[in-house]
């Protein structure tokens, strides 16, 4: 199901206000305790989700996105991983105090979402914007900001003390853009799946049905049987395709099954993600 725009900028703006209520709630002595992504701070999130929502709203309004064009300056003709960048803008945000990063984001984010409001109907259905692996178009670098915030929202909530945030459309949006990336993502794992479908129906927060074409480009016929079935529970499947719980570990506890070629719904819950 695609939203309409409307409906898209409403439920990222309550995302947004959602990851803000994190933010106010938060304890001040857990900005500068581990968070649940290895390696980074709970400060350090919010500096990563600083960077980019700044570089989205200078791309949503017109503008070059300064710092990921001076990264990609200094790799010298090296390959631009977005990892690498993350670590980087991550890095160079360290001397600020946690209140610099935290209002930066908050501002940044509003700025974002407020160009992205500004956007002719024409443009938001045809306009593409520079981003970390490529152009991408309007609705998605809306939803891709959503499925951050939301991700990230949970990072840090795993581990302040506010506890998980199981929301219908962060997470259907999440699982909605691992669906719609899973070409992508197993042509990168070194899959080669022409042809083939998979058929998604998961319940609870975040709930829906997907059948999507496993191959670049294809939808499945509508009368075409799927070739393997993943079902089970929307909040589990959303982890899954932002990378915090694995393809194993949601198998084996039953929160998701694989049907009909086994095999494959296995590759395809290995596979799945929800960022570049």
């Amino acid at each position: 199901m695609s939203l309409d725009r409307t409906t898209m900028l409403g439920v990222a703006h309550a995302e947004r206000q959602r990851l803000g209520r994190t933010v106010q709630y938060a304890e001040p002595a857990t900005w500068d305790q581990p968070s649940a992504l290895p390696g980074w701070w709970n400060r350090d999130v919010m500096a990563h989700l600083a960077s980019q929502d700044t570089a989205a709203a200078m791309v949503a309004k017109g503008d070059a996105a300064e710092e990921l064009d001076e990264y990609r300056a200094s790799l010298d003709g090296q390959a631009f991983d977005v990892a690498t960048f993350n670590e980087w803008a991550v890095g160079r945000r360290s001397g600020l105090t946690t209140r610099e990063v935290l209002v930066t984001w908050g501002k940044a984010a509003d700025a974002f979402l407020a160009y992205m409001g500004l956007l002719s109907d024409q443009d938001w259905e045809r306009q593409r914007f520079p981003w970390l692996a490529g152009e991408i178009h309007a609705r998605y670098l809306v939803q891709s900001r959503m499925v951050e915030w939301w991700v990230h929202g949970e990072d840090m909530r795993a581990t302040n003390g506010l506890g998980p945030e199981y929301q219908h459309w962060p997470i259907y949006m999440t699982i909605d853009m691992g669906v719609r990336m899973l070409p992508w993502a197993l042509a990168q794992a070194g899959l080669d799946l022409n042809g083939r479908s998979v058929k998604i129906d998961v319940d609870g927060a975040g709930g829906g049905s997907w059948h999507w074409g496993l191959g670049a480009g294809e939808v499945p016929p509508v009368d075409k049987e799927p070739d393997t079935t993943i079902v089970g529970r929307a909040p589990q499947l959303a982890l899954v395709a932002a990378r915090r719980l694995s393809a194993s570990d949601v198998l084996a506890s039953g929160n998701l099954v694989a049907g009909l070629d086994v095999e494959l719904g296995i590759a395809v819950l290995r596979s799945i993600r929800a960022f570049a």
